[in-house]
């Protein structure tokens, strides 16, 4: 009964075909070259915040609103390949992001992980990423099992914009602000 009536009256989330249609194998990294892009690249790719040694994005394709990747600019696929300062300042923002995140998204706990490698669920397994997702009561219903959709409550632009202030006052490699 529950399924027909899904049926009947049905939840768009037109963003996922972009992914299921898209190259997998889209030559460049996609995560390559943050540092040194513009701020109106910056802005089209979903970076929130720049440091040094990582940063700080939305991932194009969440499993909940406010759902962050924390990237280091190295390009490696495993944990073992940072050096000590890069492994330790990508940590570093993971704890600063997990903490921004959780009090401008209000949520009750966060899921903080990495996949290593396609077989563990890496959709870009050549550049290591950690995902930090945030997460509420009741946050988890039906609508994956039964219809393989998402419900998003906020446009990845309007997410984007609203974190942006809860990053200001983290320093940058310049001596400025990482929120981009």
């Amino acid at each position: 009964m529950l399924a027909s009536r899904l049926m009947g009256n049905p939840l768009w989330a037109p963003w996922r075909m972009e992914y299921i249609l898209g190259p997998k194998d889209r030559g460049e990294c996609i995560f390559c070259g943050v540092h040194d892009a513009s701020e109106d690249e910056r802005r089209s790719r979903f970076v929130v915040a720049v440091t040094p040694c990582a940063f700080v994005m939305l991932n194009r394709y969440p499993f909940a609103a406010g759902h962050l990747l924390v990237v280091p600019h190295v390009h490696v696929a495993a944990l073992h390949e940072l050096s000590a300062p890069d492994h330790d300042a990508l940590f570093r923002l993971v704890r600063e992001t997990a903490t921004r995140l959780q009090r401008a998204v209000r949520a009750e706990g966060l899921n903080i992980g990495i996949n290593l490698g396609a077989v563990a669920g890496a959709g870009v397994a050549a550049h290591l990423h950690v995902h930090i997702v945030p997460r509420w009561s009741g946050d988890t219903n039906f609508m994956p099992v039964l219809a393989d959709t998402r419900v998003m409550p906020q446009a990845l632009e309007a997410t984007r914009d609203h974190l942006l202030g809860f990053f200001q006052d983290l320093p940058s490699d310049d001596g400025g602000s990482a929120a981009t």
